[in-house]
């Protein structure tokens, strides 16, 4: 029962207090200020998920060849053994990343140029709409007035 009644009563103020009195100075938040966009991007988790996927890619790959190289030697028992583990961890670890690659990160950009391309769609009608009369205009083409009910009526 010790220290549970402190973790109960934990309130934001003793959070801020334990980030320390740097927290505090002018010149770190002025810092921080500058910074901030820069961090918030670096660990918006894309840099990181690539940065993982190379290293492991690349650590795959050189534990794969070096694997197949200790292989193809006259090697001892034991010596084997480790080139064995060697070659399937890196056939392991390079083909994780291209899995990963084709099935996250390939539609996850995908999905990030298509949703650009439809918010740029989105605003190129609202300022259509702004600069003519001011309604919004019928991506369909159907409605009234339109062309086509106008040649079949």
């Amino acid at each position: 029962m010790t220290g549970e009644p402190e973790a109960k009563d934990a309130s934001p103020a003793s959070a801020d207090e334990d980030l320390g009195p740097w927290v505090h100075d002018p010149r770190i938040l002025a810092w921080a200020g500058e910074h901030l966009p820069e961090l918030r991007r670096s660990v918006s988790g894309q840099r990181t998920l690539r940065w993982s996927l190379v290293i492991g890619f690349v650590v795959g790959l050189v534990a794969h060849v070096t694997g197949f190289l200790l292989k193809t030697w006259e090697t001892t028992e034991p010596l084997t053994l480790l080139a064995d583990l060697l070659y399937t961890l890196g056939w392991a670890l390079w083909t994780g990343v291209v899995v990963v690659v084709f099935f996250q990160v390939v539609p996850e950009v995908k999905t990030r140029q298509i949703q650009r391309a439809a918010d740029a769609f989105e605003a190129a009608l609202r300022e259509q709409a702004r600069a003519g009369n001011g309604q919004a205009p019928n991506p369909a083409g159907a409605g009234e007035g339109s062309q086509l009910g106008e040649r079949e009526g």
